[in-house]
């Protein structure tokens, strides 16, 4: 029997990924296939005078040298904004621009070939200070100037006085989403002009309908499936290889693959938002938030992406999952000739996080305040209204998350400074003292804190955007057994959205054998695999459209052998209210076949009013809470986080493994970005572009993680249950930084900590 809603089912591609058998895009294969390869600047700003192809198209081996000269339709793509070349025409804005391709009969063909593609530049001073782009004496990277949005909320009395004020400026650093998987896909032209794209995205629509205008094509004359995925959190929303192993494909008359390397990959997609974040909170002595002012500055790098969202959300919940009654907000995100900078989980609230969470610890010192107390007196609840005029609805349980993690019992105490350094002592584990295996230190210096943080999000789409997916259930008899077939162009990309589109079939219409087609753009689009929303939305459409055939099937029951009220579909057979047998699905459905297609379309949301911030903006929230330990050698400036501690309303567990899952993934990239992880870029240059200096967390980095599911529902989305992905990643970092401030006494404004943030150089 199929698994069902609340079971933990094991995933179909869990053992060929751990075998090594899975085929991931990058390992796409075809006949006569040709191998694409991208020339690109060398420069963060320049003006392009000539590019001269002569050199490479002598090349043995290569069939094809293109320029923007050669894209046939849109000149320009991007997700909320056309303003990024398909290839770069007049100028280049980023180091790592695509100026040019090159498709050959090798790889190494097409690398050498790209080489002697010729490129005469004028070589421009980078912008790269996202405070000097907001002036006016800045160059103006793109002909609307350089703010690509600017947010501005106003809530309540803006002339708000409170008895105790705290300030603070914060500095987020660039995160890479590292998906162990590059970009990469494979391209077949077909004999009527068409192309059909096997890739790695996250969005198969919005790829294709990007891809159409660029090739100057009909829709249906460009085909997208999804290919296996390697990670994305982000990073594949935007336009990569697509169309560029499209426009090769179509000029040679022959299938192309394009695969990036680690170190392209880190032009080829784009990044967490750094940012810079000025907060000031006012409370009244008892602790009760008067106000919050916040000036928010993100850089967007040389092209929007989905930046003027990203803002949106950055503002929206600047002040975090507290009760707040006056609230003045700016935001802003800007071009600049950085690397450009779009979606990553989290998505705007991890930014604004660290800084709310920062100032909520500054707040409750200067009170004399548990910090966690002071969290719960402002706590939101059911009812709640956000800064944005928004009231929450359904479950806002933050004082209950905060009470839960405190409650969890702490790690056992460190060993005394030195322990294990004389003579019959107790060997150290070095692995569990920071620096590990290296050897720097056996315990001397460490000092261990413990620091809080929770946060909050939206979960799908918002500001009015047309959030709905579609779903394609058909029912037959397969060699005498009843078959659910489930097709929708929902990405699967690691998440497990292909077992809990089955395990929502196998629950509406009570089969053992439930088939999901593979995602493609032969149905309905199903929006991004993003913003938490799939389970939500997808699974919204698959129950419909479940429901849709299930009702068909019992009409067909009834109209066959006659019914009885409260039937229903189980064990692969009509059954009666009694829970008898009527008839079997084999028998009652023979040759016949049902099938039918639905949306799921979730409540509206409208834009932020553009002078007051005002709006019912979002769709749903989702609240997490994080507890971390960690121990810090003070002298040596090495952190070493012990243990992670969550709570997390999830409204309904679909696939509770699944879940679990997902808390441990987000937590690690939170992990990542409070002490490791930063892209570093200097006058426009990524100095770090590989996973030999851009550093992650490895399983010796990641702690345990003690964690408290709730499932306490909402009454809107399918199932009460809430999208889950995202925010693991929001608090758990903020809790890393509290926790470090707590053990050595240090303010800690910048992300990732470093050691001369903890040691005085």
């Amino acid at each position: 029997m199929s698994a069902r809603i609340g079971d933990s089912p094991r995933r179909a591609d869990g053992p060929p990924k751990v075998r090594g058998d899975f085929a991931y895009s990058s390992d796409l294969k075809a006949g006569g296939m040709l191998w694409g390869a991208t020339v690109r600047s060398p420069h963060p700003y320049a003006r392009i005078l000539a590019i001269d192809t002569t050199e490479a198209r002598a090349l043995p081996g290569v069939l094809a040298v293109l320029t923007h000269l050669d894209v046939p339709g849109r000149k320009l793509y991007g997700l909320e904004i056309q303003d990024q070349p398909v290839l770069a025409m007049d100028v280049v804005r980023c180091w790592g621009e695509a100026v040019a391709l090159v498709a050959a009969d090798h790889p190494e063909h097409a690398r050498r070939a790209a080489q002697l593609v010729r490129v005469t530049y004028e070589v421009l001073e980078p912008l790269t200070d996202p405070e000097r782009a907001l002036t006016d004496d800045a160059p103006r990277l793109h002909p609307g100037g350089n703010i690509t949005r600017y947010v501005k909320i106003r809530h309540g009395d803006q002339k708000a006085r409170a008895d105790v004020v705290v300030n603070g400026e914060y500095e987020i650093g660039m995160q890479d989403q590292a998906p162990l998987g590059p970009e990469s896909g494979l391209a077949i032209p077909d004999s009527a002009g068409g192309v059909d794209l096997h890739v790695a995205t996250q969005w198969l629509h919005v790829d294709r309908d990007q891809l159409a205008g660029i090739l100057s094509l009909p829709p249906d004359k460009v085909r997208l499936r999804l290919a296996g995925v390697g990670g994305a959190f982000g990073a594949r929303e935007d336009l990569s290889m697509q169309a560029h192993a499209c426009l090769l494909a179509l000029r040679t008359g022959r299938p192309v693959k394009m695969s990036y390397s680690r170190p392209e990959s880190f032009v080829g997609h784009v990044h967490r938002h750094p940012g810079k974040l000025i907060y000031e909170h006012g409370a009244t002595r008892e602790g009760k938030l008067v106000y919050v002012k916040a000036r928010v500055l993100l850089d967007g790098g040389a092209y929007a992406s989905s930046s003027t969202a990203v803002i949106a959300n950055a503002c929206c919940f600047a002040v975090g999952p507290y009760e707040c009654p006056n609230a003045t907000v700016d935001g802003w995100v800007v071009y600049t000739n950085n690397p450009p900078c779009g979606a990553m989980r989290g998505f705007g609230s991890v930014q604004n996080c660290y800084a709310h969470e920062a100032q909520m610890d500054k707040l409750a010192a200067a009170l004399g305040m548990d910090p966690v107390e002071l969290r719960k007196r402002n706590a939101m609840k059911t009812g709640s209204r956000l800064i944005t005029g928004q009231v929450v609805e359904g479950s806002a349980p933050v004082a209950e998350l905060l009470d839960r993690i405190k409650k969890m019992p702490l790690p056992s105490p460190l060993p005394p400074q030195g322990a294990g350094l004389g003579r019959g002592a107790r060997k150290v584990d070095l692995t569990q003292l920071p620096g590990g295996v290296s050897n720097t230190t056996h315990g001397e210096g460490v000092v261990r804190g413990v620091g809080y943080a929770v946060g909050f999000k939206n979960v799908g789409y918002s500001e009015g955007f047309d959030d709905y997916s579609t779903a394609r259930v058909r029912l037959s008899v397969v060699n005498g057994r009843p078959r659910a077939e489930v097709h929708t162009a929902a990405a699967e990309v690691g998440q497990g959205l292909v077992t809990v589109q089955a395990q929502i079939a196998a629950t509406e219409l009570g089969v053992s054998d439930v088939v999901v087609l593979d995602a493609d753009t032969q149905v309905g689009s199903a929006g991004s695999s993003s913003a938490s929303r799939q389970t939500y939305v997808t699974g919204g459409a698959v129950k419909a459209a479940c429901e849709a055939v299930r009702e068909r099937v019992l009409a067909l029951a009834q109209s066959e052998i006659g019914g009885s009220t409260g039937a229903r579909l189980e064990s692969d057979a009509v059954v009666s209210s009694r829970g008898e047998v009527m008839v079997t699905l084999g028998t009652l459905l023979g040759d016949a076949v049902i099938e039918e297609t639905r949306e799921f379309r979730p409540r509206r949301t409208h834009r932020l009013d553009s002078e007051t911030g005002q709006a019912d903006a979002h769709l749903q929230y989702a609240f997490a809470a994080h507890r971390a330990v960690v121990d810090v050698d003070i002298e040596l400036g090495l952190v070493r986080v012990v243990e992670l501690a969550t709570a997390q309303d999830v409204g309904k567990a679909i696939n509770p493994q699944a879940v679990e899952g997902q808390l441990e993934g987000g937590a690690a990239q939170g992990l990542g970005l409070a002490v490791m992880e930063e892209i570093q870029v200097k006058d426009g240059v990524i100095r770090n572009a590989s996973f030999t200096d851009y550093l992650l967390p490895t399983i010796l980095d990641m702690p345990p993680v003690r964690m408290d599911i709730l499932e306490l529902g909402d009454p809107h989305s399918p199932y009460g249950l809430k999208g889950v992905g995202e925010p693991p990643t929001i608090s758990s970092g903020p809790a890393i930084v509290a926790a470090i401030r707590a053990a050595t006494g240090r303010p800690i404004t910048r992300v990732p900590v470093r050691p001369h943030d903890i040691v005085d150089t």
